[in-house]
């Protein structure tokens, strides 16, 4: 697909996701919804995030709902969780661009608190392509405004209440990023009784506080304030407060793969199914693997992505979805269907006030990781991975591969890498784990680089 990629559409608002694709992509989403009911109301709830852009957006967006008969609410600003909790029973659209700069936005569409998966996007897709006329004069939709943030919150309280202990006395350092954040997470662990320090919480879609994407390089002031400080925990989100970054309380970043694997390990232990599975993604650990086997549960991974589909295919094999994870987001799978930051900020709090951090890393092997990318035109990225599949395996004949999304070796130390192609940049990207990580990773490297250069 040209406009949707792996998290919905972004892009340049002036460029790329414009008030005019808007008002396409709306109407192509109304008469698609409409196509699969048949008949009855069609109803899209609608909000943002806080960028310049997102209300134009928005207006846009309504308007070709309304046109091609859906009724719209509008909820205003809101982190996408709780945008997807709102679209439960309905249909929902995001305008956000997440992590992404602020003259970017971007669009999400959400079914049923699910986002919309590759086959629906493809659908809407070929409808924009077409065009989309108005429907008849009296079939256009109504249009009204709602507040749903307080229900999202609460469910969130509720939910997380289901673990771990309770937070009186825990002291957590919150940086918003100037994001959807600011409207849940800090008002959520109060609720649950934690002693929390907010930065950057006022919203503000100039992301002046931070970068709007939170890594260890934007995350300078949040560090040194938990340095200085005495805390128990710090959480940082994006701009959308889908992912999120945990560091400890004197300020360190904890490995997303690992902070995964403390989540997978709970929900597997509490699940008391027979085939508790956790869905993950190809770049993930083996680190999740080694704790979800412990807790007696099994690991499926999806193209990256992909995770709804995953969780989906998952479901319909019998599997029982406890968990689902990429590194950063999180789906609670018990609590609903999409990724949640908010809800990982609380759950992960309330373990954390039962068994400290350090104690709860203790037994997740943390092993040197490394990503590399190798130059790689788009046009010999199939061939170099055809070969790939013949050649990495031939280069490490002890190792357990799997080539359904790129190649990944596991070896038998653990030690994994992981090749695949970039979906946006002439690249092929190499992913590694191992005590050894430098000399894993070069030796993949020559492998990929031979068959690049065979393949170009």
């Amino acid at each position: 697909m040209e406009l949707f990629g792996t998290a919905g559409i972004r892009g340049d608002a002036r460029e790329t996701v414009t008030p005019s694709l808007a008002l396409r992509v709306g109407q192509a989403a109304a008469a698609d919804a409409r196509a699969q009911a048949d008949e009855g109301t069609i109803e899209f709830v609608v909000a943002r995030d806080g960028r310049e852009t997102g209300q134009a957006l928005v207006d846009a967006m309504a308007s070709g709902l309304a046109s091609a008969g859906a009724d719209v609410v509008e909820i205003g600003q809101a982190p996408t969780p709780a945008l997807a909790y709102a679209s439960r029973g309905r249909y929902g659209v995001a305008i956000t661009a997440s992590h992404n700069p602020p003259e970017d936005n971007g669009i999400k569409l959400f079914a049923d608190g699910v986002e919309y998966s590759g086959a629906a996007e493809a659908r809407i897709e070929g409808r924009i392509a077409e065009g989309t006329e108005p429907t008849a004069w009296d079939g256009w939709g109504s249009h009204e405004t709602a507040e749903t943030l307080d229900d999202y919150r609460d469910a969130v309280v509720d939910y997380a209440a289901g673990f771990g202990a309770d937070l009186d006395g825990l002291r957590i350092v919150v940086d918003c990023g100037n994001g959807m954040a600011s409207l849940a997470t800090p008002h959520v662990l109060r609720e649950l009784g934690a002693e929390v320090v907010t930065l950057n919480g006022n919203v503000d879609g100039h992301f002046p506080g931070r970068g709007s994407k939170p890594t260890e390089e934007t995350l300078g002031d949040c560090i040194r304030f938990l340095e200085e400080g005495e805390f128990d925990l710090g959480i940082a989100h994006d701009g959308d407060a889908d992912r999120i970054v945990v560091l400890t309380g004197d300020g360190e970043v904890v490995h997303e793969d690992t902070v995964l694997a403390m989540l997978a390990e709970e929900y597997v232990a509490a699940a008391g199914s027979e085939d508790p599975t956790v869905v993950t993604t190809p770049n993930a650990s083996a680190r999740i693997d080694e704790r979800v086997r412990a807790a007696g549960g099994r690991v499926e991974r999806v193209a990256l992505g992909y995770l709804h589909d995953g969780i989906a295919d998952a479901r319909e094999s019998g599997a029982d979805v406890a968990f689902a994870a990429e590194p950063w987001k999180h789906v609670h799978t018990r609590f609903g269907g999409w990724i949640d930051g908010v809800a990982s900020a609380a759950v992960l709090a309330r373990l954390v006030a039962e068994i400290p951090l350090s104690e709860r890393r203790e037994p997740i092997p943390e092993r040197p990781y490394t990503k590399v990318s190798v130059p790689c035109a788009d046009d010999a990225k199939v061939d170099a991975m055809a070969r790939l599949a013949e050649t990495l395996p031939e280069r490490f004949p002890e190792a357990e591969v799997d080539d359904e999304y790129g190649v990944r070796l596991e070896l038998p130390d653990a030690s994994w890498v992981l090749v695949r192609p970039s979906g946006t940049e002439p690249y092929l990207r190499i992913y590694a784990e191992s005590e050894d990580v430098e000399t894993l990773s070069e030796a993949a490297r020559t492998v990929v680089e031979d068959a690049i250069s065979e393949a170009e």
